[in-house]
């Protein structure tokens, strides 16, 4: 299974940036997908996840109201919708597969089984 994340970018604050991933060797229509991020010397961090099927989204207190995830199955492939950027979300962007429909971050039995490489995200001041 392999992600491939893109759409990343030099961007200044406020502005917007659209990252897509790319899943190959598996379909995730029946698999939450997830996005996290890691900026340097920090750990990785979680950002949103969707359900199989768009029901079920949850996003991190940092981004919420300014980022949306969304899912095309058809396409196999999951998107990070960002608005009003700020220096702070400055971080690699990572894309993955959990284990199962839906994926609760922080909550047991749920898990991710795939991660993508990342894309780089930095929002300027």
């Amino acid at each position: 299974v392999q992600l491939q994340a893109s759409g990343g970018g030099l961007v200044q604050t406020g502005d917007s940036l659209r990252l897509s991933c790319a899943v190959s060797g598996r379909t995730i229509s029946n698999y939450a997908m997830a996005w996290f991020r890691q900026a340097p010397g920090k750990e990785r961090e979680f950002v949103a996840s969707v359900s199989w099927n768009g029901g079920s989204i949850h996003y991190s207190d940092s981004v919420k109201g300014r980022f949306t995830i969304s899912r095309d199955n058809t396409e196999n492939t999951v998107y990070l919708q960002m608005s009003s950027l700020k220096p702070e979300d400055t971080a690699v962007y990572s894309c993955a597969v959990a284990g199962g429909s839906w994926y609760i971050p922080q909550a047991r039995g749920y898990y991710i089984e795939y991660w993508g490489k990342g894309t780089q995200v930095t929002v300027s001041s």
